[in-house]
């Protein structure tokens, strides 16, 4: 089992949130890391509703904030409607992932999380979601 650090960086670099994630198998898909990253942001904003949610996608009716988002009031995400937006916002470039130093493009391809536990998402584009 693995441990992931999940890491939002600014297209310079710069290091925005970052969270980590223990026991993960050790082989995964680029699909599945995401649907698993966006699972894991919204229980944890879901467990403690507010006014901002700091996720990749912006979930539906909420205004975009200087790294984050902003809800008109507080209440509960579908994290299943958030990962749907984020994969496919993945597909159209909305987004890139890179693993340790190299870019990855496709939702199928499998990355070894013992050798690559570092996984930064850099955002090209405001995401909608659920």
């Amino acid at each position: 089992m693995a441990t992931v650090t999940f890491r939002d960086e600014s297209m310079t670099g710069k290091t925005l949130a970052e969270f980590d994630v223990p026991d993960l198998p050790s082989r995964i898909s680029v699909g599945e890391l995401i649907r698993l990253r966006v699972r894991e942001e919204v229980a944890r904003y879901n467990a403690a509703p507010s006014r901002r949610f700091q996720g990749l996608v912006k979930p539906t009716d909420a205004e975009v904030e200087l790294n984050g988002y902003r809800l008109d009031k507080p209440r509960r995400l579908d994290w299943e409607k958030q990962a749907d937006a984020a994969l496919e916002a993945f597909g159209r470039n909305g987004f890139i992932v890179l693993v340790g130093d190299r870019q990855v493009e496709s939702p199928e391809e499998e990355i070894d999380l013992d050798a690559e536990p570092l996984v930064a998402f850099v955002r090209l584009v405001p995401l909608v979601g659920g």
